[in-house]
């Protein structure tokens, strides 16, 4: 008897996710098939996720990063903050940021 030679993998993702995933793929030349059988290799290789599996470190975000949406979400964020009285007057952030200077 003679041994497959492919299976078939069904997952379910979000569909901005695989849209920017096939986009980023399709510019490098991949099909998606063979990513996957990448990074399946890339696990029996390792023994494991091929890559960390971590939070990212919160890095300040600049307005070029942000898509409109995300602008308008940040942007409640930091007016709901100010409602609630968890923000800081700039002059004592600058007071604080000098005597660390010091």
């Amino acid at each position: 008897m003679m041994s497959q030679k492919t299976a078939n993998v069904y997952a379910r993702i979000e569909p901005d996710v695989k849209e920017q995933a096939e986009s980023i793929l399709s510019a490098l030349g991949l099909p998606v098939s063979n990513a996957i059988n990448m990074f399946y290799k890339q696990i029996i290789l390792t023994k494991g996720i091929p890559f960390q599996v971590v939070l990212p470190s919160p890095r300040p975000l600049t307005l070029t990063e942000l898509s409109e949406n995300e602008l308008s979400e940040e942007l409640e964020k930091g007016y709901a903050d100010m409602k609630a009285g968890r923000t800081k007057p700039a002059k004592a952030v600058f007071a604080e940021i000098r005597k660390q200077a010091k």
